[in-house]
């Protein structure tokens, strides 16, 4: 498991390229029948990518249980939002089967002692995205179709970022603990992702950037309004967001990306708006 230190926005100012892809990007999530973990201190989230090839994979595969989480399980105190990004495949939570198409969404409570990846076809394998915020209560364990996410509408054309907001684990869609998770895609045409920006000091945000054409690329771009920097993604590429820290992108194609929230509150527009001309 890669273990991600909380960072100081005084510090990261003075951060190199290498510095600032090493601290927030994640990257190479999926590897056949493995799974790629990353733990952020920044509100304890946890990232991770499963692709089931050859086997059925458990979600604790080839990770110390005890040494990193100091529970008897991944999430007795954790709940988890997955989205499968590939192929079909399914997921077990405690022996219950949820199959899972392209963008379909999987809530899982915490509790849940045993969760199991496949794949439905070897040679095009399902991809999982899982983030894991902590949790004090347990929810139900909920399986949310593309078509059952609530949609808002967001943009414009002559701003290059008319997009849909898909809110899956959101409180207008089911109850959670703390974790939120949600899938916006941009229109072609639009470039420009969560601008004019913002910071949430009470909430972090990872997000993970997909559907990017070949030889296109997404510009993130994150730090404080006015000591903005900028990390190069690529598809399946994740980052990230410190609550000081801007989250916006701009790519060079429409592109689709998950956000993942967790921290004090649940209140999707409790945000402090920047205009981008007050940003530097």
């Amino acid at each position: 498991m890669d273990i991600r230190y909380s960072a100081n926005p005084q510090d990261v100012r003075r951060y190199t390229t290498e510095e600032l892809r090493k601290e927030f990007l994640i990257t190479d999530l999926y590897q056949k029948d493995t799974v790629q973990a990353t733990y952020s201190h920044v509100d304890r989230m946890v990232v991770m990518g499963i692709m089931p090839v050859d086997e059925v994979v458990s979600v604790d595969k080839g990770i110390d249980i005890w040494a990193n989480f100091g529970t008897q399980y991944f999430l007795e105190r954790r709940e988890a939002g997955v989205f499968n990004l590939g192929g079909d495949g399914y997921i077990e939570a405690d022996g219950q089967r949820f199959d899972m198409t392209f963008e379909d969404c999987l809530y899982i409570t915490m509790g849940t002692k045993e969760v199991k990846f496949g794949s439905k076809d070897k040679e095009n394998p399902a991809k999982f995205y899982l983030c894991s915020s902590p949790a004090h209560r347990a929810c139900k364990t909920t399986f949310i179709s593309f078509a059952e996410a609530q949609k808002r509408p967001l943009g414009e054309d002559k701003l290059s970022n008319k997009r849909v907001i898909n809110q899956f684990i959101h409180p207008a869609v089911l109850e959670t603990c703390q974790l939120l998770m949600g899938l916006t895609q941009l229109a072609p045409g639009s470039v420009w992702n969560t601008m004019p920006s913002h910071t949430h000091e009470r909430r972090m945000e990872v997000y993970t950037y997909f559907e990017i054409p070949e030889n296109q690329v997404v510009m993130h771009f994150m730090g404080q309004p006015q000591e903005t920097r900028h990390i190069v993604m690529n598809n399946f590429d994740a980052v990230i967001s410190p609550s000081w820290s801007i989250h916006s992108g701009c790519g060079t194609s429409n592109y689709t990306f998950i956000w993942a929230m967790c921290g004090e509150n649940q209140a999707f527009d409790d945000m402090d708006s920047f205009q981008p001309t007050d940003m530097k």
